[in-house]
């Protein structure tokens, strides 16, 4: 284990180890010039109901000094929270902890208003200003013999150093409109532990959620603060961009409850590049990530088993609306291309109801994107191979009972058929709906842009409003051309009218109409190409929506959300 070169050496006075929520004192050593905390030794043991003991942190000896920002680093599970709640005094009731924690060389614990902890979550009143919120914050936390006007002058104060001035009269925002960055909100829970000006600052996961460059400017400014009032800091942090990563001064790298290292930046970074190649190939991360997709999937009730049911009660109704509509008489055209119309429509609208499990799916992948697990390319594909098995029997089984109660051209190839077009069409619509949960952060706007766009494309499919009838700017090229409704119903089309003739029977003349006669001229649909160019069109589609997935990801990561609600003036 490398000593510190860039923090002084942990060097508490020996003592035998004993519990750390036991230790007193009242805090009359510390000073406002910073605070040099030591800890040696220390270890946590977590207790369950069963009275059975996990150790969670070993014999873990460290030191943090004012002016300076020490990174707590490590995979989930290493015990870095853990860690940071032990030397802020935060230990759970269920945990048991022993060793040394020193302040400034003495065994007292921290005082009120001397340490401030930032926890993960951003909990904050959405409908207050930046300003406001802080401003309250220093009139609650503030001694009251304090004159109210230096409590609003030290809120604007801290505003200012924490570079939140532009945005101080910006409310924070919530759900319906976000407000504010994730950054900015990030710093504005800084900002109202800042108040008291606290000697010791601890972060839990400051960067969590947000992209690499409002990572940047938040570990920027609690890096400069540091540097600037002599603050010291302890950050817990996944794995950082390179730009945050040279923030740091000093580095505690865990492992299974263990330190792995401990020094200064410069030197971790043989340390940090052999524990990546410790990590699993691309390979096994997609298994793995496709088998807990799929489980996922599997246990979510309202993601696919719900939409099964009601898809599959649909259906029942749909057959019995269209029974037996297999004649060839004239009027069973009609029929036909509107039970087509009908059941592609009806199917991909249901994907709407998946959005608010993608819109999670996306949170947690995120997060475990910040921690380094895996990349955007292996949770694209997982994603992919785990939901089509089970899109495919949401297919299968509804698509038979409507398929063979209507009685639709026979022959198993015409089935086959019908059902991988709707196969097809539905995966196409989970990409479609993935694209818009990767640029939308709110599910409620996701669902409302989501079914928008497919509204618009289905109503340049050819049905509404024939093909040759559509305005040739715009909804003829190129929106015809891309609605993707277009192929998968003039594929349908032409896998049940070819090779039917129908009989005129109003005009009992006995002449029957072909039925390749009615796709062309009545349905005016493109006869150049075969029903299974429309299948390759279709799944070409889904490859490349699902391409565009991945794109969306990665340009998100660089630039955060690309739809997100104004920032509101008052």
């Amino acid at each position: 284990m490398a000593a510190p070169s860039a923090l002084p050496r942990c060097t508490p006075t020996p003592s035998p180890t004993r519990p750390l929520n036991g230790v007193g004192g009242t805090g009359e050593h510390q000073t406002s010039r910073g605070v040099f905390l030591t800890w040696q030794d220390v270890s946590v043991t977590a207790v369950d109901q069963k009275g059975r003991h996990a150790v969670i942190l070993d014999r873990i000896t460290g030191c943090a000094r004012p002016g300076q920002v020490l990174a707590l680093m490590g995979p989930s599970g290493s015990g870095k929270t853990t860690l940071l709640d032990t030397l802020s005094g935060r230990l759970g009731a269920d945990m048991n902890g022993t060793g040394d924690i020193l302040i400034n060389g003495r065994r007292e614990r921290i005082s009120y208003g001397t340490s401030a902890y930032v926890t993960q979550e951003n909990t904050l009143m959405t409908t207050l200003t930046v300003r406001e919120a802080i401003q309250y914050s220093a009139q609650l936390q503030l001694p009251g013999s304090m004159p109210p006007a230096e409590k609003l002058a030290r809120a604007d104060r801290t505003i200012r150093d924490m570079g939140l001035g532009a945005v101080a009269s910006s409310r924070i925002g919530g759900r319906v409109c976000k407000g504010i960055s994730g950054g900015e909100r990030k710093r504005v829970s800084i900002c109202m532990e800042l108040l008291a000006s606290p000697s010791l600052l601890f972060l839990d996961e400051p960067t969590s959620g947000l992209d690499s460059a409002a990572a940047y400017h938040v570990m920027s400014h609690i890096a400069r603060l540091a540097r600037t009032t002599g603050i010291t800091v302890i950050a817990a942090v996944h794995q950082p961009s390179t730009e945050v990563f040279d923030l740091f001064n000093g580095l505690c790298l865990l492992a299974n409850g263990r330190m792995v290292y401990f020094g200064p930046i410069p030197e971790a970074a043989e340390v940090l590049s052999l524990i990546k190649e410790r990590q699993a190939g691309f390979f096994t991360k997609l298994i793995v990530l496709t088998k807990r997709s799929s489980v996922n999937m599997h246990r979510d009730i309202g993601y696919y088993w719900l939409r099964f049911a009601i898809f599959f009660v649909i259906c029942l109704c749909i057959g019995s609306i269209f029974y037996n509509i297999g004649d060839t008489s004239f009027g069973s055209i009609q029929a036909r291309t509107s039970l087509i119309m009908f059941i592609t429509t009806i199917l991909t609208m249901t994907s709407l109801g998946g959005f608010p499990s993608f819109a999670e799916d996306m949170k947690v992948f995120r997060k475990e994107r910040l921690n380094g697990r895996y990349g955007a390319t292996a949770f694209v594909i997982s994603n992919t191979l785990s939901s089509a098995p089970f899109l495919g029997l949401n297919c299968i089984i509804p698509g038979a009972i409507v398929y063979y109660m209507t009685g639709l051209q026979r022959g198993i190839d015409h089935f086959i058929y019908f059902v991988a077009v709707l196969w097809a069409c539905t995966l196409l619509v989970e990409g479609l709906m993935m694209i818009v949960a990767a640029i939308v952060p709110d599910f409620l706007l996701g669902v409302v842009i989501g079914s928008g766009i497919q509204g618009l494309l289905l109503l340049n499919c050819g049905f509404f409003r024939l093909p040759d009838d559509l305005p040739k700017p715009v909804w003829k090229y190129p929106m015809y051309f891309i609605s993707y409704h277009k192929y998968g119903i003039q594929g349908l089309y032409k896998n049940e009218f070819h090779g039917l003739a129908f009989e005129d029977q109003q005009n009992r003349s006995g002449y029957l109409t072909g039925g390749d006669h009615i796709l062309k001229n009545n349905l005016q649909v493109e006869m150049g190409y075969s029903k299974w160019v429309d299948l390759a069109i279709l799944c070409a589609m889904v490859i490349i929506y699902r391409a565009t997935f991945l794109a969306m990801i990665k340009l998100t990561e660089m630039n955060g959300p690309i739809i997100k609600c104004g920032r509101m003036k008052v």
